[in-house]
């Protein structure tokens, strides 16, 4: 994913002059092609999170496109005051670009988990929220954020995220895509976590289950409608994110479903529970110490079923 947006960046950049690439003194061996190309847009702000937000506020305000970049919560949490009163009450073309979410870093312990960064976010005033789920979705999303006049956080994994999509799908701000289609059941994935819902998937076949796939890319805006829809269509929604279980993708839904008249869909929500995951695990044992691998994903379709 972080090749793919540097790649992508690096294109937008030679087409508008008012891109930035803002740095937290990180990023070595992924910044450097867009240092080189454009020095005089590149900024390594140093580990001084809050200055290079405001650096960034500063640059948009002169008429900028700013893109920051830094690890986990380092360029969200560390600096939320400066994100919420110079980014978004004067609705600033800022985008945070966060890698390592959810438990990529997690042998560092807690302290690098990005997993309250989607709820914390999504309740800022002109934020937009996107967590792609393949290299595929990076590329489309980079330019989306780029494009729209606004604050933007996009959310990465650490590196080496298969690709996908089969082909390119078209997206539409706000809306999920379907990887797969499937009857009475849907699972809605965003982020990291669709790699694991398709081999979940792919785990239910011989007991006759079809759960239909969405990616969900959009955390804010989502389309109302469009999960309108899916709560009409299936008996059962599962949300699964890396993130924490209350306010990211499953809130989100969860906020639509009940406004819905009956009947419609049972929601089942996967995430990270609200709890400290105390100790260093690598990504695979802390989504099954928190109960978001395969095998409870695996557990929640048969239960739907």
């Amino acid at each position: 994913m972080r090749t793919a947006f540097i790649q992508t960046l690096l294109k937008v950049a030679e087409e508008d002059n008012r891109i930035w690439l803002l740095a937290g003194d990180l990023g070595y061996s992924v910044l450097e092609p867009f240092a080189e190309r454009f020095p005089d847009r590149y900024i390594n702000a140093g580990v001084a999170e809050q200055n290079m937000i405001g650096v960034a506020a500063g640059l948009a305000l002169s008429g900028k496109v700013v893109f920051v970049y830094s690890i986990a919560n380092f360029p969200t949490l560390r600096c939320l005051e400066q994100i919420r009163n110079d980014v978004c009450a004067h609705n600033l073309s800022v985008k945070i670009v966060s890698i390592g979410g959810g438990f990529a870093y997690g042998t560092h312990g807690y302290s690098h988990h990005g997993i309250e960064d989607l709820a914390i976010l999504r309740t800022l005033p002109n934020m937009e929220i996107a967590a792609p789920a393949d290299p595929v979705e990076v590329r489309l999303i980079t330019r989306m954020l780029a494009a729209n006049a606004g604050p933007g956080y996009l959310r990465l994994g650490r590196g080496r995220e298969p690709t996908l999509h089969q082909p390119e799908p078209t997206l539409t701000r706000g809306q999920p895509v379907k990887i797969r289609p499937g009857s009475k059941v849907a699972i809605l994935s965003t982020g990291g976590m669709l790699e694991t819902c398709l081999d979940a998937a792919e785990k239910v076949k011989s007991a006759g289950l079809t759960p239909a796939i969405y990616s969900v890319p959009w955390i804010k805006p989502m389309d109302a409608a469009f999960i309108s829809s899916l709560a009409g269509r299936y008996s059962t929604l599962i949300t699964v994110e890396e993130a924490r279980i209350t306010g990211g993708l499953g809130g989100a839904v969860a906020e639509i479903v009940a406004g819905l008249p009956a009947p419609r869909a049972r929601l089942k929500r996967l995430g990270v529970p609200d709890e400290i995951l105390e100790g260093a695990y690598d990504r695979d044992a802390a989504r099954k110490k928190v109960g978001i691998d395969t095998d409870a994903i695996v557990a929640a379709l048969r239960d739907a079923s």
